[in-house]
């Protein structure tokens, strides 16, 4: 081969038709670039996902998790996601990799469809989009497409919360769909169905001075002897309705929803007379029914009820699931409450009574 003929020698590799998937050559293309002396590389088959060269380290609720992926896109979102979380915990940390793959789409990807198989949890939207959690291992291998990239509401909310959401939900705690409230170092919890008012109730108390945990997911940390809740005390989430209990919020951006009803998500870093703390120790667990005849009051509730609230929600292997109802017994130790009310003021003041005296 000449000099000459040298300088334009390029490797060869698999063409990408529509839709991403690479195809093989024929025997014909082949015979043509070996009669132009054309390199071929086939080092990475057509089925390999992307090489992964960036990474970066978060710390979801204060669990270490390390992201590897070969998208600075992926690392931005979740830095929106996880960047206001500190290290709090020494545990094994969450490894997920997230393969970014080209498409010709540019259309939203449906959304997925979630299965938890043995010590697995799979959510599949296309052939494009798509994870894998190991919870065993601590371990979850994704892919997601270029379309998705340009849905970033769409990708954070239904593949980038899955990264570790699942491996902390079965390995150290036990969610709970319930605000977290704190007063004079002795923790509320609020639990009930959706549209029981736990978003609003939880705020309205952080506007009367109470520390803010959580608006409507509170995650019971298992073992040991203490009740200690965790959450997300960096946003409130609000229905838009409740700009009428709340006029500082009026007029705010109503953040579609990827599922669910819109809502309006404020970062609590912008609510000077919010005070947020990372975790509380329970004392005292308060269903919301906003909608029962009668007088306002509180009332003893019965446990078995607030029981299998909590325990419906749950997944995982029979290890880990011992670990969860044990966490659940140990907190409703504490006495448990039914408020009946329509008045928000009224139910803050009848929850620092509560609180300060005891009943």
């Amino acid at each position: 081969m000449s000099a000459a003929q040298a300088t334009v020698v390029r490797p060869i590799r698999r063409a990408v038709p529509a839709g991403g998937m690479k195809r093989t050559m024929t025997v014909q293309e082949i015979e043509a670039a070996c009669d132009a002396q054309q390199s071929l590389d086939f080092s990475r088959h057509m089925l390999a996902a992307p090489e992964l060269t960036r990474s970066a380290t978060f710390y979801p609720f204060g669990f270490p998790a390390e992201i590897r992926t070969n998208s600075e896109m992926i690392l931005e979102q979740f830095d929106l996601l996880w960047s206001m979380f500190e290290k709090r915990f020494d545990t094994k940390p969450i490894v997920t990799d997230v393969h970014v793959v080209a498409t010709d789409s540019t259309e939203c990807p449906p959304a997925p469809a979630y299965r938890y198989l043995p010590k697995t949890l799979t959510a599949i939207a296309d052939a494009d989009n798509y994870c894998v959690a190991d919870l065993a291992q601590g371990r979850t291998r994704m892919v997601v497409s270029t379309a998705a990239l340009r849905y970033p509401l769409y990708l954070r909310q239904f593949f980038l919360e899955c990264a570790a959401g699942g491996h902390i939900a079965t390995n150290h705690v036990t969610p709970v769909h319930a605000g977290c409230v704190v007063l004079d170092g002795r923790g509320v919890l609020l639990c009930g169905d959706s549209g029981a008012g736990k978003s609003s109730l939880s705020y309205a108390c952080a506007r009367a001075g109470w520390g803010y945990v959580a608006d409507d997911a509170s995650f019971l940390l298992n073992g040991g002897s203490k009740r200690m809740v965790i959450g997300d005390c960096h946003k409130v989430r609000f229905r838009p309705s409740a700009a009428e209990l709340f006029p500082e919020i009026d007029g705010m951006e109503i953040t579609p929803r990827a599922e669910g009803k819109p809502s309006i998500v404020v970062p609590t870093a912008t609510m000077v007379h919010v005070t947020r703390r990372e975790s509380a120790h329970v004392d005292y667990v308060v269903f919301l029914n906003r909608h029962a005849a009668g007088p306002q009051q509180l009332l003893p509730y019965r446990k078995d009820v607030a029981r299998h609230y909590m325990r419906q929600v749950l997944f995982g292997w029979p290890e880990s699931l011992a670990a969860q109802y044990e966490a659940i017994d140990r907190l409703l130790a504490v006495d448990v409450f039914e408020m009946r009310y329509r008045c928000m003021d009224w139910a803050v003041d009848r929850l620092q009574q509560l609180v300060r005296e005891g009943h």
